[in-house]
């Protein structure tokens, strides 16, 4: 059965080197660190790779971050995948768990999360699915 967790999150973006890039190179390299809270707490941490384009509003970009935290009174850790896209400022977002991710007491864990920023605020809406115990 599907359940759904909402809440907000704080991120942090920190440059990093990307090897074998020219300067000239739109292609850039992030650490990706969160604090999420409500139904889901949790810190992650990973790091994204994007792409910028000469056409404003067009880029890519694709991360991997870990998450370890607490979800409905189970405590343990699970990986999530982005992609994403900005088509002439028209996004696309997909953020999934990795299947078989999930460790202690988030093993088979499966999910969507979806991202919302209002007002520079992140908010998410995680669908998700748990085995039963």
């Amino acid at each position: 059965m599907t359940q759904f967790a909402k809440g907000t999150f704080v991120v942090s973006l920190q440059p990093m080197p990307f090897e074998n890039a020219s300067s000239e190179s739109h292609i850039g390299r992030m650490s990706i660190d969160k604090q999420i809270s409500g139904d889901l707490v949790a810190t992650t941490n990973g790091q994204m790779l994007s792409a910028m384009t000469s056409v404003k509003g067009s880029a890519g970009y694709v991360a991997i971050e870990n998450v370890t935290g607490a979800l409905a009174g189970r405590s343990g850790s699970f990986v999530l995948q982005h992609t994403g896209t900005m088509n002439r400022g028209t996004p696309s977002l997909s953020v999934t768990v990795v299947p078989d991710s999930g460790t202690d007491g988030l093993v088979g864990i499966e999910g969507d999360f979806k991202i919302n920023i209002v007002e520079g605020t992140h908010f998410y809406e995680f669908a998700y699915r748990l085995p039963s115990n």
